[in-house]
């Protein structure tokens, strides 16, 4: 863990947490499903144009065609689809938490579900986590949140880790990563339009704040950040680079306070940070881990954009 790769994890962590906010910004003007279908289509292409001037090949192994397929349905057109969705009611700072989770839950999951081996420390974490998100959903409930909104949040993280236990390394095998993560991008479009066109109407508030936040999350949250991200790993590996996603919390509420002026309450500033806390617990206990025994570790995501 060198000075560079510190400024890239810092790098990673602010550009993904910033895409709720963006997002926000884009479905206040425009039909979310319609955006993000777009959006998709603009990243993917420029992705699979890149991919392609580097030599990389759209000629996938069978494993990385199936993880293309799962995490193009689930990380982008039910992950990002239904937070889309929910940001038209609610708040960019509450959708980034309830993202920010989701490394907790591949824990969990793994744990429960997989029977794998938890540290004392990463247990210790998860209960922290959690905790942290109950504090803050216990006073967003009691101030009013919507609901409907709120459930959608919980549905993406849910499909979200789904997606990751599923494929398990599957699409970081045989390289092409970017192209994969351009094809996911297509995957998702695709899925994603044929919801806007029969639900949505097309109706467009044109402003420059539209542009913009469109254009930034295309190419920032949607590109530049997957790419540091697999630079990062790289460069530390997989389980060393995922603890910096310990820092989305915090980013994602604070961006969304300085550029949305969204208020934050006490409770909520607890929340974080006993949110960030058990993440960094967790993650920290899967660095202990990995050093102690060479056993594959808990499957790590790739980021959502």
């Amino acid at each position: 863990m060198d000075i560079r790769a510190l400024f890239m994890g810092l790098a990673f962590a602010l550009m993904w947490s910033s895409a709720f906010t963006s997002a926000r910004m884009i479905v206040a003007d425009a039909p979310p499903m319609m955006a993000l279908s777009l959006r998709f289509l603009a990243s993917g292409l420029i992705g699979i144009a890149i991919a392609r001037a580097l030599g990389q090949s759209w000629h996938l192994t069978p494993a990385q065609w199936r993880a293309t397929f799962i995490f193009g349905l689930s990380q982008n057109a039910l992950y990002l689809g239904l937070n889309f969705i929910a940001m038209q009611t609610i708040e960019a700072s509450l959708a980034a938490i309830i993202a920010s989770t989701m490394p907790l839950l591949v824990a969990l999951a793994s744990w429960l579900v997989l029977r794998e081996r938890l540290r004392p420390l990463a247990v210790a974490g998860l209960f922290a986590g959690f905790a942290g998100v109950a504090i803050i959903m216990g006073a967003r409930l009691s101030g009013g949140v919507d609901l409907f909104g709120l459930l959608l949040c919980v549905a993406g993280v849910v499909a979200l880790t789904v997606a990751t236990l599923s494929v398990r390394g599957a699409s970081a095998s045989g390289g092409n990563l970017l192209m994969i993560v351009g094809l996911q991008m297509l995957v998702g479009s695709a899925i994603l339009i044929g919801p806007a066109l029969a639900f949505e109407s097309f109706e467009v508030n044109w402003t420059w704040q539209l542009a913009g936040a469109f254009t930034y999350t295309v190419l920032v949250p949607g590109l530049a950040a997957t790419w540091v991200w697999f630079l990062l790993v790289a460069r530390i590996g997989a389980v060393r680079a995922a603890t910096y996603h310990f820092l989305n919390p915090f980013f994602g509420v604070a961006v969304a306070a300085l550029l949305l002026s969204e208020a934050l309450g006490l409770f909520d500033i607890i929340g974080v940070i006993v949110i960030m806390a058990g993440i960094l617990a967790v993650q920290r206990s899967r660095v202990v881990m990995r050093n102690a025994v060479q056993t594959p570790p808990l499957p790590d995501p790739i980021p959502p954009r």
